[in-house]
């Protein structure tokens, strides 16, 4: 986490504005609800965290056309060039962790995260 809040810091990113950025490039507009649960924060923190990117010209955010008090959350172009940027570098050290572990040992490792991230995911529910 360390090393990625240091690549991010550059962006003038957290752990948690990025991962806001990038579940917005992948799932679309969302809800702060939705967004804080996807990114496993409390609605309070996601509200701050969303303040701070709308503030920087990151993320667009409307009224749902479904429900009045919700706001849908987007990302602008500037948000998506600004993720495109640090997904980047953020690749190269995802990649040089990845690249300690021969071929079958990351298969083991992916599957026993994914085996426990189920069991957290299946507690929570």
């Amino acid at each position: 986490m360390a090393h990625h809040e240091a690549a991010l810091r550059k962006y003038g990113l957290t752990m948690t504005q990025y991962a806001v950025l990038l579940t917005l490039s992948r799932e679309g507009g969302m809800s702060g609800a939705q967004l804080a649960k996807a990114c496993g924060v409390t609605q309070q923190s996601m509200a701050s965290v969303l303040v701070t990117l709308q503030t920087k010209g990151l993320i667009a955010r409307e009224t749902s056309t479904v429900h009045a008090k919700v706001l849908i959350t987007t990302l602008t172009k500037k948000g998506a060039a600004v993720l495109d940027e640090a997904y980047g570098e953020v690749l190269v050290l995802e990649q040089a962790f990845a690249d300690v572990f021969t071929a079958k040992e990351h298969r083991m490792l992916s599957a026993l995260l994914d085996r426990a991230t189920d069991e957290l995911v299946r507690q929570t529910r």
